[in-house]
């Protein structure tokens, strides 16, 4: 579990909403939402919740880079 992640995010099925985004909405609306988190937590990070913040947008960077690569964007 993480702070990004946790476990009552998941469904019945074991999976969670980033399972449920990448399967099943188009590719630029998952890569839409990945960068829209980023800018949103990297802008709000010094008025909010600081590193955690920036933790957050790491996790966002790492699912993009994720995605890209298995689909096919990787280079």
């Amino acid at each position: 579990m993480s702070k990004l992640r946790p476990d009552y995010y998941k469904g019945q099925n074991g999976h969670d909403l980033f399972w449920f985004f990448e399967t099943f909405l188009p590719k630029q609306w998952v890569i839409g939402f990945y960068v829209l988190n980023i800018i949103k937590y990297v802008v709000r990070h010094e008025g909010k919740n600081g590193i955690e913040d920036l933790d957050k947008a790491r996790t966002y960077v790492e699912r993009l880079a994720e995605f890209e690569k298995r689909n096919g964007e990787g280079g």
